[in-house]
C-alpha cells in the first residue's frame, strides 16, 4: 500500500505584507500531481491545515477543493487532522459532507470517526483515536492512530484523570492500549499526530520563526520512545523541515511544509513523503521534492550598486536585505532599491560598526545650540557615527517648519 504524507499547509499564510495564496495554489496542485504519478492509495495531512483559526474564504475554498481532488471524488481516502494553528471545530464542521467524498476530517484528539462505506473503501473499525480502513484492491487493512493537536492541559483532559502524570506517559499508555487491542501483524499500522516530538537524548529540534510555539520549557515536548512498537511509520506535523527522528526501519517523519514560510527556512528544500507499507514488514519511504513557490533569500550587501545588480538578476524571490554602509541609507537609494524588485520583504540598513570606547565619550554640554546637541545625541546612540546631511536637513526642517 502506498501512502502520501504531507503537513503544515498553512493556507492563508502571509509573509509580512505578501500573500502566499497564489504560491499555495501552485504547490497544492503539484502535490495532487505527485499523488497521481505515484499512484498512492491513501493521503495523510498531519495538521496546520490553515494558518489561523479564522481563515479567509479563499483559503477555505482552496483547502476543500484540494482535498476533493486528492480523494479522486471518493475513490481514495484522505485523512486530515488539525494542528495548533487550526480551529478543531472548523475542521470537524464539514465532516458529514466530506465523508461522501472519501475525506476524513479530525479536529480533536481521541475523536471517534463515524464509520462509513464507499465503493472503493470503508472504515471497518473505529474507536476513539483510531480508524481501520479496508481498501478494495488490498487484502490487508490499514490502521491509523490519530492524535490531533491539543495543548498539554487539554490532552490530559482527553486522555485520563491522572493529570499529575507526565504527558509522555499519558500518551504512551493511550497509544499502547489501542495498538494492543486493534493493531496486530495482519494489517499495516500508522500513527499520525501533530505534536512537538523529539528523540530522547539528542538536541531539541528548533521551531521555525513565525510558528506558534508548542514547547514551553519541555512541558509539551513528546519523545519518540512513546510510540508503540507495532507502529511502522509515524506521520508528524509541526516542524517545517523534512527530517526522520526515528530509524530507517521505523521512521518518525516530519514531512515539511510545502513552502518556505519564514526566513529561518530560507534555502530549505520542501518535500512530501511517499510510504510503501505492508503488514509485519519494515516500511520504505522516499521524499519527493516540491518545486513550486518563490525562494526565500537572506542577502547582505555593502553597496547600493551590488544590491541593485543582485535584485535585477533574481526577480522571482522574496528577499530580506541587509545593506551595510559607512553612512545611513539615503531616501533616494531606498526608493531605487524598492523600485528594482517587487519582493523585498525587509530592508535593513546597517551602519558599519565603529570602535567606540567608553572613555572616549565626552560629557555633553547642554548649553550648546540645538543642532550641535542633536549631533552629540545621535553619536551616543549610533557608535559615534555622524548624522548625514540629509538627516540634518530633516532635523532643521522640523525645527523651522
Amino acid at each position: 500500500m502506498k501512502i502520501l504524507h504531507t503537513a503544515d499547509w498553512h493556507l492563508g499564510k502571509r509573509l509580512d505584507r505578501f500573500s502566499r495564496l497564489d504560491e499555495q495554489v501552485l504547490v497544492l496542485d503539484e502535490i495532487v500531481q505527485i499523488a497521481e504519478q505515484q499512484k498512492v492509495d491513501v493521503i495523510l495531512v498531519a495538521g496546520d491545515l490553515f494558518d489561523n483559526f479564522n481563515p479567509s474564504v479563499e483559503a477555505i475554498e482552496l483547502f476543500y477543493k484540494t482535498l476533493k481532488r486528492l480523494s479522486l471524488n471518493g475513490k481514495r481516502p484522505v485523512i486530515a487532522i488539525s494542528g495548533n494553528h487550526d480551529s478543531p471545530s472548523l475542521i470537524d464542521a464539514p465532516d458529514p459532507l466530506a465523508r461522501e467524498c472519501g475525506i476524513i476530517l479530525i479536529g480533536h484528539p481521541k475523536a471517534k470517526v463515524l464509520p462509513f462505506e464507499l465503493a472503493d473503501f470503508k472504515i471497518s473499525k473505529s474507536v476513539e483515536g483510531m480508524i481501520e480502513l479496508n481498501l478494495k484492491n488490498h487484502d490487508f487493512p490499514l490502521r491509523i492512530l490519530h492524535t490531533a493537536f491539543a495543548n498539554e492541559v487539554r490532552l490530559k483532559e482527553y486522555f485520563g484523570e491522572h493529570k499529575e502524570d507526565a504527558l509522555n506517559k499519558i500518551l504512551a499508555e493511550n497509544w499502547k492500549t489501542i495498538v494492543e487491542k486493534f493493531c496486530d501483524e495482519k494489517g499495516a499500522n500508522i500513527l499520525m499526530t501533530h505534536l512537538y516530538m523529539n528523540k530522547k537524548g539528542v538536541p531539541i529540534l528548533e521551531e521555525p520563526d513565525g510558528e506558534k510555539p508548542l514547547k514551553i520549557g519541555n512541558a509539551d515536548l513528546i519523545y519518540s520512545d512513546t510510540i508503540p512498537a507495532q507502529i511502522q511509520y509515524t506521520a508528524l506535523g509541526h516542524l517545517h523541515a523534512f527530517q526522520n527522528i526515528g530509524t530507517a526501519e521505523k521512521p518518525v517523519v516530519y514531512s515539511s511544509s510545502p513552502l518556505c514560510y519564514s526566513f529561518s527556512e530560507a534555502g530549505q528544500t520542501k518535500y512530501v513523503s511517499i510510504i510503501d507499507v505492508q503488514p509485519n514488514q519494515p516500511v520504505s519511504f522516499a521524499k519527493i521534492v516540491l518545486k513550486s513557490g518563490k525562494s526565500l533569500v537572506r542577502k547582505k550587501f555593502d553597496s547600493v550598486e551590488q544590491t541593485l545588480r543582485w535584485l535585477t538578476e533574481n526577480p522571482d524571490t522574496l528577499v530580506e536585505l541587509t545593506l551595510e554602509s559607512e553612512t545611513y541609507l539615503k531616501a533616494e537609494d531606498r526608493k531605487q532599491i524598492y523600485q528594482a524588485h517587487s519582493g523585498i520583504v525587509h530592508l535593513i540598513p546597517k551602519v558599519k560598526n565603529q570602535e567606540l570606547q567608553k572613555n572616549h565619550l565626552k560629557e555633553i554640554n547642554l548649553h550648546q545650540d540645538i543642532q550641535t546637541l542633536f549631533k552629540d545625541y545621535f553619536k551616543t546612540k549610533n557608535n559615534a557615527q555622524e548624522p548625514n546631511e540629509e538627516l540634518l536637513d530633516l532635523f532643521n526642517e522640523i525645527l523651522n517648519p
